[in-house]
C-alpha cells in the first residue's frame, strides 16, 4: 500500500508533476533533486521509504514551492504498481496538478551471475525486476496517459535502459544487458504505435553509459568513461525534457561507441564495453 506524506503547497503557476520509481538513492534520487530544481512537483516511489523520506525533506529544504510525495513500492508487484501510479494519480489531481504528466521507470537491478553458474538467482532476480518490473509500470503509467488523451493532453513515460541494450555482454552482464535490451525494444514499440496513431503521448528510451550510482559502486573508481551522478543525470534530464524519443547519457562518448558497438565483430566487444 503506499505511504504518502505531502511536504508543501503546490505552486498554481507551472502545474506539471513526474513519478520516479527507484527514487530512494542513485540516479532515481539525483533525478528527483534535478527535477525538482526546474519546478516539476514529484511522486517519489521505492521500497525503502525512510530513504524516500528523508529525500522528500532535503527537496522541500531546497525547493519549497514544490510538492514532494513519497509511495512505498515493489515494482515486481504488478498490482502495486497500478495501485500506487493510480493513487499518485488521484493525489496530484486532488492537490490541483492535473494528474500525472510525466513517470520515469527508473528503478532497476543490476546483479548478474554467467549464464549456467549453477546460481541463477542473481539473474533471476535481475529479470524480474528489470523485465516484469518495467512492463508493469508501462502497463500502468499508459493505462493513466491513454485514459487521459482527451483531458490534460500529452503524458510522458521514460524508459531507462543501457548502452549494454545494444549488444550481448559476457559472463555477469549477460542478463542484465538482455534485460535492458527488452526496455529499449518495448519503448520503440510503443514510440511506433504512438506515433502512427497520432498520439499525444511520448516516450523517451534513456540509454545511459557508465554513470556512478549505488548500483555500481564497487566498481573500480577509475573505469573509462564513468562519470559522476550528477553529470550523468544532466544529461538524462535534458533530453527528458526535450522529449527526445532516444538518447545516450551523456552523448559523448557514447553515441559514437554506440555505432562501433553495432558492426565490432563478437571477439573485440568486450574490449569496447
Amino acid at each position: 500500500m503506499p505511504s504518502s506524506a505531502s511536504s508543501s503547497a503546490v505552486s498554481p503557476s507551472a502545474p506539471f508533476t513526474v513519478l520516479i520509481t527507484g527514487a530512494s538513492s542513485g540516479i532515481g534520487a539525483e533525478l528527483a533533486r534535478q527535477s525538482a530544481a526546474l519546478g516539476h512537483h514529484l511522486a517519489l516511489c521505492a521500497r525503502r521509504t525512510d530513504r524516500l523520506d528523508a529525500l522528500a525533506a532535503e527537496i522541500t529544504a531546497a525547493h519549497p514551492a514544490v510538492t514532494v510525495r513519497t509511495y512505498a513500492l515493489d515494482v515486481t508487484d504488478a498490482d502495486a504498481v497500478r495501485e500506487v501510479f493510480r493513487t499518485a494519480d488521484a493525489d496530484a489531481r486532488a492537490a490541483g496538478a492535473g494528474g500525472l504528466d510525466r513517470v520515469v521507470a527508473n528503478a532497476g537491478l543490476g546483479q548478474g551471475r554467467p549464464v549456467g553458474s549453477g546460481r541463477p538467482s542473481a539473474n533471476q532476480r535481475t529479470a524480474t525486476t528489470n523485465v516484469l518490473g518495467v512492463l508493469a509500470q508501462a502497463e500502468a503509467a499508459m493505462e493513466l496517459f491513454r485514459a487521459a488523451d482527451g483531458g490534460r493532453g500529452a503524458g510522458h513515460l521514460v524508459l531507462i535502459s543501457s548502452v549494454t541494450a545494444l549488444r550481448g555482454n559476457r559472463r555477469s552482464m549477460a542478463t542484465y544487458g538482455a534485460t535492458k535490451a527488452f526496455v529499449a525494444n518495448l519503448g520503440e514499440a510503443l514510440q511506433s504505435e504512438l506515433v502512427t496513431a497520432g498520439s499525444p503521448i511520448d516516450v523517451t528510451v534513456i540509454l545511459p553509459g557508465y554513470i556512478r550510482s549505488e548500483m555500481n559502486e564497487k566498481v573500480e573508481q577509475n573505469t573509462p568513461f564513468m562519470v559522476s551522478t550528477q553529470r550523468g543525470v544532466r544529461s538524462i534530464l535534458a533530453a527528458v525534457e526535450a522529449r527526445r524519443r532516444k538518447a545516450y547519457a551523456p552523448e559523448w562518448p557514447w553515441r559514437p561507441i554506440s555505432w562501433l558497438l553495432k558492426v565490432v565483430p563478437l571477439r573485440f566487444l568486450s574490449k569496447l564495453v
